[in-house]
């Protein structure tokens, strides 16, 4: 935008004031159709063919300058477009992050479902494995406690899984 303001001013003041244009080694002042030396008229005192070649000078300095501009419009239009694809990139980076963090919190939930599933196949099992014990008699008194302190711990096992799962 400073840019623009910048190139308004200039603009601006070279179509105010007189452009410059320098024949034979000469400097002429040209505003509109008068030709100006040091600050006099000299229009009607220069032949027709040198006015005609100051005035083709001074429209090819204008040209110039129209050209000068023209190559800064597109010079920031290029720039726009490289701040657009950089926008668009970051943009994308941050989707993918985005999509990442997704996949491992999706993950990481599927993980605590797993260990849910596993405690309570595990609690299940050894359960089981006491009752049939215990109904064919092969437990001794200090089996039982054994295998009832295991089961207790199957079941805090179960109970964390249960808790992490609930946060997840």
């Amino acid at each position: 935008m400073k840019l623009w303001i910048i190139l308004l001013f200039l603009g601006l003041s070279f179509v105010a004031k007189a452009q410059q244009v320098e024949h034979e080694g000469v400097k002429y002042d040209v505003k509109g159709k008068a030709i100006f030396k040091d600050g006099e008229d000299v229009t009607a005192s220069l032949s027709v063919e040198k006015q005609n070649e100051i005035f083709v000078i001074f429209e090819k300095s204008l040209i110039a300058i129209n050209e000068t501009g023209r190559t800064i419009k597109l010079a920031k239009s290029q720039k726009e477009a490289e701040k657009a694809i950089h926008k668009a990139e970051k943009a994308q980076k941050n989707a993918e992050r985005a999509q990442k963090r997704s996949e491992k919190e999706l993950k990481k939930k599927q993980n605590v479902q797993d260990d849910f599933g596993k405690a309570t196949k595990k609690l299940e099992r050894y359960q089981e494995k006491y009752e049939r014990m215990k109904r064919k008699g092969k437990l001794s008194p200090n089996d039982d406690a054994k295998m009832l302190k295991n089961i207790d711990g199957y079941r805090d096992d179960l109970e964390k899984a249960n808790k992490k799962l609930n946060r997840s």
